[in-house]
């Protein structure tokens, strides 16, 4: 059972407790909402009502039962696997593949490739449908992602990402010209509409910060380098799309004519480095540009 505790701000005032709930547990609206009508949402040690809302100062306990147990079957699925060792693994994820299971998605993920490789050589922090994996990257999205094979070497790495210590580093191109290197620092939440998507949202958005730099000006598009200090979902996307430089090939926060030939975003996990969990000795992979990266910028120079 996953406990979140949290106090109320002046920003949260009158903010509705599903609403709230969503955004500080990282979940739909409706899934919140189910949480609190099966008791597992408390303001002041009470039971929420579902239509309360909330009051600077109040004081939210959220219980989030573990996911139900699916049966996630090994897959003989190719892995690109740069870096591997009794504790961890660094791969190199195609654009198109899935993470980890979810409802209506059971097969041909990495967790689904990575149980045949490793069988039972994974962590179970996070559960069974995600055994192993530690920090996520879109569907859309290629490169480099770290799997722990324990859990003391999960809680290392995870512990290293809460702290900023873990360098993630991104290529993309994005729309427009971007005159200078820069910054953007917004809070990331659940769209108070669109529950799918990711925004920036000021009352109830987790902090986010991402540092970009202009690599190379374009045809119409930037070639940029993103870093990375916090790890929040679609984070890159949302903060390009706020700022009027949504990445190339975006369906969600791009324009609505995508460029149907880079088959989602022109995004790229290039650099991963770490403190090694039992070594202690830092550690950095590179990922080459992919094919379909490289050909977007050629047609664009």
């Amino acid at each position: 059972m996953k406990r979140i505790e949290f106090i109320c701000g002046a920003e949260d005032e009158g903010l509705r407790i599903d609403v709230c709930a969503a955004g500080a547990a990282d979940v739909t609206r409706s899934r919140a909402a189910a949480l609190i009508s099966d008791g597992n949402v408390l303001i002041n040690g009470k039971p929420a009502a579902k239509n309360c809302r909330v009051r600077s100062g109040d004081a939210v306990v959220i219980n989030v039962p573990p996911p139900e147990a699916y049966n996630i079957a090994p897959e003989n699925i190719p892995l690109d696997i740069v870096y591997e060792d009794g504790d961890l693994l660094v791969v190199n994820k195609p654009k198109g593949m899935v993470v980890h299971p979810a409802a209506g998605n059971y097969g041909g993920t990495l967790v689904n490739a990575l149980l045949y490789h490793c069988g039972d050589s994974l962590s179970g922090i996070n559960g069974v449908m995600r055994p192993g994996i530690v920090h996520r990257i879109d569907k859309n999205t290629s490169g480099l992602l770290i799997v722990a094979k324990n859990d003391y070497s999960h809680n290392k790495l995870a512990e290293q990402i809460k702290q900023h210590s873990f360098t993630r580093e991104y290529e993309a191109v994005v729309y427009g010209d971007i005159k200078e290197d820069g910054t953007v620092d917004a809070p990331i939440g659940r769209h108070p509409v669109k529950r799918k998507q990711m925004a920036v949202n000021e009352r109830s958005g987790k902090s986010a910060v991402t540092h970009y730099a202009v690599l190379e000006r374009l045809c119409g598009f930037t070639h940029i380098r993103l870093r990375l200090e916090t790890g929040r979902t679609h984070q890159i996307r949302v903060h390009m799309a706020y700022i009027g430089h949504p990445v190339a090939g975006d369906e969600v926060y791009g324009p609505k004519k995508v460029i149907a030939e880079l088959c989602g975003q022109c995004l790229h996990a290039k650099k991963i480095g770490f403190i090694h969990p039992r070594t202690g000795g830092y550690m950095e992979f590179d990922s080459p540009l992919p094919d379909y990266f490289i050909k977007f910028l050629q047609r664009c120079e």
